[in-house]
């Protein structure tokens, strides 16, 4: 009983953290629109991309309030077609990201609010990363965005195209279309710097920018390089054994993550050891386990 009313409790405490980040990324991502994107008539991709297209054609139908109605067949369809992986939550996303942009629009009118007229690449910038914050937080939720999201997956369904394939397909059509409607050959531009700045800054949400530096060694004086890495940087590691190409000798290949900070030391350490160690440093997008942000801390 007791830990039924844990798991409870927790996936409650889940449940308002997720609306809260809904509601607050709905949020985020509608004052990019309105003080970013919209007056300028920068055309980013997505359903309410091509609001802006259809706002600048039909000036009675708000921005917001035409992403919605794109959206709400798409995801009848989604759900149809692909199952309701969509559930209730991107629902409430779409629905909350358009009473905000509207209502940002009313209240704010459409207006050159900052002044960047003259200046669309800060606007593009600035834009790209408050809407992809806004949308970060949304996908940390687990909802989705809707719109030109469901399209890709759709078409991955039914073709050999991968999602990110079809997104950037599908997203790269309504730019043209803003082109077309437009007659400013500045307009796509602008807009594919958007869309590939709003990408980078949703990666930084989700995962953060990370430190950490993922370490392959291979040295026949392993073993001072493994005390060394226990001992003087307190770090773990994992043995793999190998065979060397040419020689056709076993080789240990030690596995170790540090902090890009202890890089240089452990470079500067191998140096000493073994001058002739082979000694490969990868970037990494994310680490999670002992010694890092563990697997919980990653879901909550």
């Amino acid at each position: 009983m007791k830990i039924s009313k844990q798991i409870y409790g927790g996936n409650k405490r889940r449940h308002i953290i997720d609306y809260l980040l809904i509601a607050i990324g709905s949020f985020i991502l509608a004052a990019g629109f309105v003080l970013f994107i919209n007056p300028y008539k920068i055309v980013p991709g997505g359903v309410y991309g091509l609001g802006i297209v259809v706002h600048h054609i039909i000036p009675a139908i708000p921005v917001g309030t035409f992403g919605l109605l794109l959206n709400i067949p798409l995801t009848l369809i989604g759900i149809r077609i692909l199952g309701p992986k969509f559930g209730i939550k991107t629902v409430v996303g779409m629905v909350l990201t358009t009473i905000f942009m509207d209502s940002l629009t009313y209240f704010l009118g459409e207006h050159d609010h900052l002044g960047l007229q003259n200046d669309l690449l800060l606007s593009s910038v600035f834009g790209g990363i408050v809407i992809g914050f806004g949308l970060g937080l949304i996908f940390k939720a687990k909802a989705t965005s809707g719109g030109s999201d469901i399209v890709a997956m759709i078409g991955n369904k039914y073709t050999k195209i991968s999602v990110g394939q079809f997104l950037i397909i599908v997203d790269s059509i309504i730019v043209l279309t803003g082109l077309v409607v437009f007659k400013d050959w500045k307009i796509p531009l602008y807009s594919w710097i958007v869309i590939f700045i709003t990408g980078k800054v949703i990666d930084i949400t989700l995962d953060g920018i990370s430190y950490e530096k993922a370490l392959i060694i291979i040295s026949d004086k392993h073993e001072v390089i493994k005390d060394r890495i226990l001992n003087s940087l307190e770090r773990g590691g994992t043995y793999f054994t190998g065979e060397g190409m040419y020689s056709g000798k076993e080789k240990k290949v030690i596995f170790t993550v540090v902090t890009r900070r202890e890089v240089s030391t452990l470079q500067a350490m191998i140096s000493q050891i073994d001058p002739e160690a082979f000694l490969t440093v990868m970037d990494t997008s994310e680490i999670l386990g002992e010694g890092f942000k563990s697997l919980q801390e990653k879901e909550e």
